[in-house]
């Protein structure tokens, strides 16, 4: 698995999802509960992984939404 985005965005992540959802490129979140440890502030990043031979496909999605992401 390949870091696609990195952010700490809590609406970042579930709009990527979906969007990735929609062409049927699987990924999984990482990081999501760590909230717990920094108390909810939000100051640890969450981020996106996807499969190697989807990163390329995932970054043009994100690139058409000018969203953000990992190089």
């Amino acid at each position: 698995m390949k870091e696609l985005l990195r952010t700490t965005d809590p609406t970042t992540i579930p709009f990527v999802t979906a969007l990735l959802a929609g062409e049927d490129i699987a990924c999984f979140a990482m990081d999501v509960h760590m909230s717990a440890l920094e108390g909810s502030i939000g100051i640890l990043p969450r981020r996106l992984m996807v499969r190697d031979q989807d990163l390329f496909m995932a970054q043009a999605i994100l690139r058409d939404h000018d969203i953000a992401f990992e190089s």
